[in-house]
């Protein structure tokens, strides 16, 4: 009882230091806030913005300020949607979207719209249907990047108000109706159809150009040959007739005598039954040829 009594006393008498102890715990533990690296706070005081913090260790003002919002500074992705649009060429078709955003400026963010999800959607699928309007279908399919660059440009501007930057936004999807599908087929085949069709007629217009093209080398070879054999043959005969010239009738009677008997000799030593008869006339047609030559000469 001795030591309860004795600590009795001194809380007593040291009441007030114990509380100023116990108030300024407190008043520490509400003044320090430890933000994380992912988020950022906003703080009023008597109900109006005094500050934002960011990732660290902040110091407010105790029982005057307080932390009103937490807000992620993640970057974030929308829900997957889908809205209707009519293209230039009046064909309604189903856009799937997806857009990913940060909030930079929490402030903005926290007092100027209530629900930011929403708000971007409904921006993006107004923004969608415009730009699609203005485009033919073709170049909704063959553009889809400008097309996205133009939808991420004008959401940027749309939502810059409510301190958010719009990282990426992306066209998931176009799909048609049932009969735009059929159609569209149709004609896919159509053009195939036609491509093929040109494709067979320009093989057979080649295959005709290079037939023709051989026949023109042929004939062309073909005459490239015999001029070269008339020229050969005008050579020859002009050896002949110079020959003749230079060194008398006797001597190329003399050499064609020569190889008369050297074919008949080459015929008489082949094996065999068979009998060659040499005309009698033979001769005088030689002679008759010499005549000429010499009447030339």
């Amino acid at each position: 009882m001795d030591i309860e009594e004795q600590l009795l006393t001194l809380a007593g008498e040291n009441a007030v230091l114990i509380a100023i102890a116990i108030f300024v715990i407190v008043c520490i533990m509400l003044g320090v806030r430890i933000v994380p690296q992912s988020e950022k706070y906003v703080v009023e005081r008597f109900g109006r913005l005094k500050s934002v913090l960011g990732p660290g260790i902040n110091l407010i003002v105790p029982f005057l300020d307080k932390v009103a919002h937490k807000v992620s500074i993640l970057e974030r992705q929308l829900p997957n949607a889908s809205q209707d649009a009519i293209t230039r060429d009046n064909v309604l078709v189903q856009v799937e979207t997806s857009v990913f955003y940060r909030i930079l400026a929490p402030e903005k963010t926290v007092y100027r719209i209530r629900d930011v999800d929403a708000a971007i959607a409904t921006t993006v699928a107004g923004i969608v249907r415009a730009e699609i309007g203005m485009m033919e279908l073709d170049e909704v399919q063959s553009n889809r990047s400008e097309v996205i660059n133009k939808i991420k440009a004008q959401v940027a501007d749309a939502v810059d108000d409510w301190g958010i930057e719009v990282t990426r936004a992306e066209i998931l999807d176009v799909n048609l109706d049932q009969q735009t599908r059929e159609a569209m087929m149709q004609q896919l085949n159509a053009e195939r159809a036609r491509r093929a069709q040109v494709t067979e007629a320009e093989g057979q217009k080649r295959s005709v150009e290079l037939a023709a093209d051989a026949e023109l080398y042929a004939a062309e070879q073909t005459a490239k040959a015999r001029r070269i054999a008339a020229d050969a043959e005008a050579y020859a005969t002009e050896v002949v007739a110079r020959a003749i010239a230079d060194n008398g009738l006797e001597a190329a009677q003399y050499q064609v005598a020569l190889k008369q008997v050297e074919a008949l000799t080459a015929l008489g030593g082949k094996g065999g039954s068979q009998t060659v008869v040499v005309p009698a006339s033979a001769l005088d047609a030689f002679g008759e040829a010499f005549k000429m030559l010499r009447g030339r000469g």
